[in-house]
């Protein structure tokens, strides 16, 4: 049997994860939201990976929830669709809070619960030629596990319409709104990535990790005095960290840190 997930990781240690279900436009069910859990959790935990690249095969990224699934989730009752629910849920956070820099890579549709696999990436590269679409309440349904991501990617205000109204939004509309990073041609994505996972692989790992983290936490605080104790530490404790010093040393020095290849540098 063909697996619907398929996990690489290259010599340069970046991690991709490959929706593999092209024939049904890679809308996912629970076996493929678990596995999206593992391998995510996996990469996550995985000190020597350095990035995620979360793809898809075939014409869509992804159609969202399987005509099948839907159909067993219809006659679950309330309990066993919670439970069904929590396991999305989780899949959504364990990628949106993984402690690596995660990039999505969009080609063609990418409709309901695939707006929020996208809104959970750190970046998000789009073909200018993809779809998209909160579908959700076409058939009396809500985007309630993805909202947190997609409410952050694209505003409170925008996700009124989209969620209320289920339009199909551009690509060029998806960037305006937040949802994309870039939306380039199709034979510009890979190398559009490739840059992008360049200048990534030049930071210090733990930075990143911790600059995302940051990001996180920072965006939900009350700029006082406590976040500016906290913030002071923050740095402080970076700056005399073992990556801190050997950043700053290479920087004094005029080299390249530990943690970048010599290919990496120009």
């Amino acid at each position: 049997m063909e697996q619907s997930v398929i996990y690489s990781v290259d010599e340069r240690n970046i991690a991709t994860v490959t929706l593999n279900r092209a024939e049904k436009h890679n809308a996912f069910d629970d076996e493929m939201i678990n596995e999206l859990t593992r391998v995510f959790k996996k990469a996550g935990e995985d000190k020597s990976v350095r990035a995620l690249i979360l793809r898809a095969e075939g014409k869509s990224f992804s159609a969202g929830a399987d005509l099948n699934w839907m159909k067993k989730m219809a006659s679950y009752t309330e309990a066993q669709n919670e439970s069904d629910a929590l396991a999305l849920a989780t899949m959504l956070q364990t990628l949106y809070k993984m402690p690596k820099p995660t990039i999505a890579r969009v080609q063609g549709a990418a409709f309901g619960g695939a707006v929020g696999l996208i809104a959970c990436c750190d970046i998000a590269i789009g073909s200018k030629l993809s779809k998209f679409c909160l579908s959700e309440v076409k058939i009396g349904l809500i985007p309630a596990t993805i909202s947190p991501y997609v409410v952050e990617a694209m505003g409170a205000r925008v996700c009124r319409r989209y969620f209320q109204t289920a339009e199909v939004f551009s690509a060029r509309r998806a960037r305006r709104l937040g949802l994309l990073s870039e939306s380039v041609t199709e034979d510009e994505l890979d190398s559009t990535i490739d840059n992008i996972l360049s200048n990534i692989l030049k930071n210090g790992p733990q930075a990143v990790a911790k600059a995302k983290d940051l990001v996180q936490w920072v965006s939900t605080q009350e700029i006082n005095d406590a976040l500016l104790t906290k913030t002071s530490k923050l740095i402080a404790q970076v700056r005399t960290s073992e990556e801190g010093q050997e950043g700053l040393s290479a920087f004094l020095e005029k080299r390249s840190a530990s943690w970048v290849e010599v290919k990496n540098d120009k």
